[in-house]
């Protein structure tokens, strides 16, 4: 196999964002859910708190493993980036149309152009989202190429 096809792409970085965007809300929604800035926490809400937190810790860990692969073919990781891909994509839709979450704000300038922590955070994910769809395109004729090679023997 080539140097090539063996070679990380630079835009996998995009799973190391994902980590760095997740990560903070994964730590703290395990050990400590009730100091997150959200409004109107109940038993309820601590235990989905929780149990988000553990789902978005095993795809940080995921995402960690697939980053570290050399290849951009591997049917795992792919369907991972675009299983992040949607799960970004989701994230983003529903905090932009979510009420207000999280008692703080950026000033008035910022609320005057809508920026309040609720509509950056669904931008970050947004734009990770996107990350993530630009990854499966720039790689796609990475894992067409090993296709057509493991055809051929």
């Amino acid at each position: 196999m080539s140097q090539a096809i063996q070679a990380r792409h630079p835009i996998s970085v995009i799973f190391l964002l994902h980590i760095a965007l997740d990560v903070p809300m994964a730590i703290q929604g395990l050990w400590s859910p009730l100091g997150l800035p959200f409004l109107q926490l109940n038993n309820t809400t601590i235990v989905f708190i929780k149990l988000y937190a553990a789902l978005v810790a095993g795809t940080c860990i995921a995402s960690l493993l697939c980053f570290s692969l050399p290849v951009e073919f591997l049917p795992g990781k792919r369907a991972l980036a675009i299983a992040l891909c949607i799960y970004h994509v989701t994230c983003s839709t529903i905090l932009f149309n979510a009420p207000r979450i999280i008692p703080y704000s950026f000033g008035a300038l910022a609320e005057s152009y809508r920026a309040t922590p609720e509509n950056v955070w669904g931008t970050l994910h947004g734009i990770v989202g996107l990350g993530f769809a630009v990854w499966w395109q720039a790689t796609v004729q990475i894992a067409a190429v090993m296709a057509q090679i493991q055809k051929a023997q």
